[in-house]
């Protein structure tokens, strides 16, 4: 305890405040023998335009002394003087320091994975590991993924600025450390990190020469994700254990995340060609017969399902284009990983293409005997040119029966039926025969189709006889017309609501002429 008079004379101390302030001795001015601090809250005890000596008049002010911190706590006598207690709270404000640099580390950590984990693109992540570093660890950061064609991709971003890729052709062993960073390995004490080691690229322009640097791996999901590399300048301070240890914490985080989104990365890339095996191929016209196609799936989001088509145009001029239209049981992946498998089957047995009942039959037991429980419905189509108009041979297997749309308008059903595939032992099928005339068409379709849900009402299907009506309008029309005259029509018919996968196929003879070929050897073609 000190006590002083209005005029910042000492007239009295106690004996722990003797052995703070050996100098501090009544008649002592306060000014010469008390931290400045303190002299200061005193004068502005007696002083203060606003304030008066009181009990509340000054809160308790806070100071060193000695390198050790010390609360000061006054009390107001009635003679005018002030009695100043110091309260060593060293230990108390170094745990609040502690709690306080605590909370805000966590929330640091809370921030950065929300950050990190709220986009699954590898380049976003890799930018926001930077620039995260670079606010709150260092001065400069670079997070570098592994090397891809002989490059580093490097994402460095300044305190304040925004980050920059680059893809370096730079050796990791050239740097001490990276190396073992980016396989993983545990890092290096930054004391064992000679700065001058950082390689001109590693710099960014303008950051001037390196104080400190650290270079720490970022772990993924059983292989590592990459290093992170931070830099501070020089005369900063240096990294701490601490502050080494919180930023492992970090490139924790930061590695799952990118380890996350390069993951999702190959995976989309991975579907994406798979994708595209599956998809419906693009239809035109095949040695003078007209073929045009149109899928869309059950759910908006998705390309693929349970419905497929396809045409293999025939080997030799003359002889018959197989058209196959399927529709598998259920919709979605599942139902798509069925129907790669039977259209790959059916790609193998075209050699037998002219035997439908031999392709339904092979076809039946592949599926019977493997390991899907799901079928499938399948109609087949062969068709050839034959002078001006085209020949289709026709076979369903459990599916709805084609259409043919004649040149008046007629809208016939053909006359063929069977057993679906992937159920039974035996899949009995029976063909038929038909001509289409110039301008006429054949039309396979899916029931997705017939039994879309829709209407003023929202719960009556599009029927069969909708569509006829609607086909009936389509004669003379192209078949790429007439599918998506179709499609539109049952799209428009359920609107918003859920649906199954529709496909539809169009065979068409065009409104051609055929010139004969050039001494029997070269092919025909056909003209307006």
């Amino acid at each position: 305890m000190l006590v002083a008079d209005a005029a910042g004379v000492l007239l009295q101390r106690n004996d722990a405040a003797g052995l703070l302030l050996p100098a501090a001795v009544p008649g002592a001015r306060l000014a010469d023998v008390a931290p400045d601090w303190l002299t200061a809250a005193h004068h502005a005890m007696h002083h203060s335009p606003v304030r008066k000596p009181g009990p509340d008049a000054v809160r308790p002010l806070s100071g060193e002394v000695d390198g050790r911190r010390f609360e000061a706590h006054p009390s107001t006598r009635d003679d005018g003087t002030v009695a100043w207690w110091l309260v060593d709270d060293t230990d108390h404000q170094l745990t609040r320091d502690a709690l306080h640099m605590e909370r805000e580390r966590t929330a640091f950590l809370v921030k950065s994975s929300s950050r990190l984990l709220s986009s699954l693109n590898l380049g976003r992540c890799m930018d926001v590991t930077a620039q995260m570093a670079a606010e709150n660890l260092a001065d400069a950061a670079l997070a570098i993924s592994p090397a891809r064609s002989g490059r580093l991709p490097v994402v460095t971003c300044l305190r304040g600025g925004a980050p920059t890729t680059a893809h370096e052709a730079v050796n990791p062993d050239d740097v001490p450390g990276l190396t073992e960073a980016l396989r993983g390995f545990p890092p290096v004490p930054s004391r064992w990190l000679d700065p001058a080691s950082a390689s001109k690229w590693m710099i960014p322009e303008g950051f001037g020469p390196v104080g400190s640097i650290v270079i720490t791996p970022l772990p993924g999901h059983g292989v590592p994700a990459g290093a992170l590399v931070l830099l501070r300048k020089a005369g900063s301070a240096a990294f701490t254990d601490e502050e080494e240890v919180f930023a492992r914490l970090f490139a924790a985080r930061a590695g799952a995340a990118l380890s996350a989104a390069r993951l999702y990365a190959e995976q989309t890339a991975i579907t994406e060609v798979l994708m595209r095996e599956l998809l419906p191929p693009t239809l035109h016209q095949i040695s003078g017969v007209d073929f045009a196609g149109s899928y869309r799936p059950s759910q908006n989001h998705e390309r693929i399902g349970g419905d497929f088509y396809d045409v293999y145009p025939a080997v030799t001029e003359g002889e018959a284009s197989l058209v196959t239209l399927g529709d598998v049981c259920g919709k979605g992946l599942e139902a798509a990983v069925l129907t790669g498998k039977i259209r790959n089957t059916l790609h193998a047995l075209l050699p037998m293409a002219d035997d439908h009942q031999r392709m339904l039959t092979l076809l039946n037991t592949s599926l019977v005997n493997s390991h899907h429980t799901r079928f499938a419905t399948l109609v087949l189509a062969s068709a050839v040119r034959r002078g001006s108009s085209v020949e289709v041979r026709l076979t369903s297997a459990g599916h709805p029966k084609p259409l043919i749309i004649r040149a008046d308008g007629t809208v016939e059903e053909a006359d063929t039926r069977g057993t679906l595939v992937g159920a039974l032992p035996d899949v009995p099928a029976r063909s038929t025969t038909i001509t289409l005339a110039p301008g006429e068409s054949c039309v396979l379709y899916t029931d997705g189709i017939t039994e879309a849900q829709g209407g003023p009402m929202g719960d009556t299907q599009f029927g069969e006889a909708r569509l006829q009506r609607a086909l009936a309008g389509c004669a003379g029309m192209p078949s790429e017309g007439i599918v998506e005259h179709v499609q539109m029509l049952a799209s428009q018919w359920v609107g918003a609501r859920p649906h199954d996968d529709m496909a539809a196929v169009a065979i068409s003879a065009p409104r051609t002429h055929h010139l004969s070929a050039v001494n029997g050897r070269t092919r025909g073609r056909f003209t307006t």
